[in-house]
């Protein structure tokens, strides 16, 4: 009996050893290797994969950085600029600063403006209650107030008031985890600075808005029609900004009438 234990452990110990012995092997022969840059690289992204550098995650934006010399070093938004610079360190290149972004919600229809046109007392998620109805708010096209976005927040950049959700732009890094997360597509990632924002994302026709939120774009028009930039375009009945032409002169804001045009408080 002894000599069958003994016969068995030593069986047991030869296929450990020998699959040890293949295991090396393979990883000698057959494992991909990494440039070492690119792992020095890897370090020093914050791991959070949220692909706002347009990349599919950190992995796929280190291999980029350390394979193509003409891919930008300061893509990483919720790294910023301590990011940046120690992948320039690496690379040995001149840090450029990214231009600052945050998050914005492109909804001003709060309880205030527009009226319920149903309870809704599903599951507490905007992409259900989208589901059922469009939800529970007038306006098709307004935010479902459930907390999606700041579900997935990093760092607690967004909270729901009055049924809306807000952005806190001194916290928000710009990843853009909350943009992907909006069932109806109201986030965007705007320049952190004092420029001209609309609060608002319906595209019916004014006389149809105004029966559903007293903050909605009518398509008026008046707001590109006097900006002295130029920066402002009306499409299917809803303004837009051009921020690489707006120069945050608020004349907008003061000639919108329902009130859809705010200034970013950055």
């Amino acid at each position: 009996m002894t000599d069958v234990i003994i016969s068995a452990a030593i069986t047991v110990a030869g296929l450990g050893l020998a699959s040890a012995v293949l295991l090396v092997l393979a990883d000698i022969f057959m494992g991909v290797k990494i440039n070492p840059v690119e792992g020095k690289i890897r370090d020093c992204l914050p791991g959070a994969n949220c692909g706002a550098c347009g990349f599919s995650g950190c992995d796929a934006y280190a291999k980029a950085l350390a394979e193509n010399a003409e891919t930008p070093a300061n893509l990483c938004r919720p790294g910023g600029k301590e990011t940046t610079e120690s992948i320039c360190s690496i690379l040995g290149v001149e840090a450029e600063a990214a231009e600052p972004i945050t998050a914005f919600v492109h909804c001003g229809g709060d309880c205030s403006k527009q009226v319920d046109k149903a309870i809704y007392q599903g599951l507490r998620s905007c992409a259900a209650a989208k589901m059922l109805y469009g939800g529970k708010g007038s306006c098709l096209y307004g935010c479902l107030g459930c907390g999606d976005c700041a579900a997935v927040c990093t760092n607690d950049a967004i909270c729901i008031v009055n049924g809306v959700a807000k952005v806190n732009p001194e916290k928000c890094a710009g990843c853009g985890l909350c943009v992907a997360k909006c069932p109806n597509h109201l986030i965007s990632l705007v320049p952190k600075a004092e420029k001209a924002v609309i609060t608002c994302s319906n595209h019916e026709k004014g006389a149809v808005v105004r029966k559903e939120c007293q903050n909605g774009c009518i398509g008026c028009m008046k707001c590109q029609k006097n900006c002295p930039a130029e920066a402002i375009k009306v499409e299917n009945f809803l303004a837009s900004v051009d921020y690489e032409k707006c120069i945050g002169c608020g004349k907008c804001v003061e000639d919108c009438p329902v009130g859809c045009l705010e200034m970013l408080k950055a």
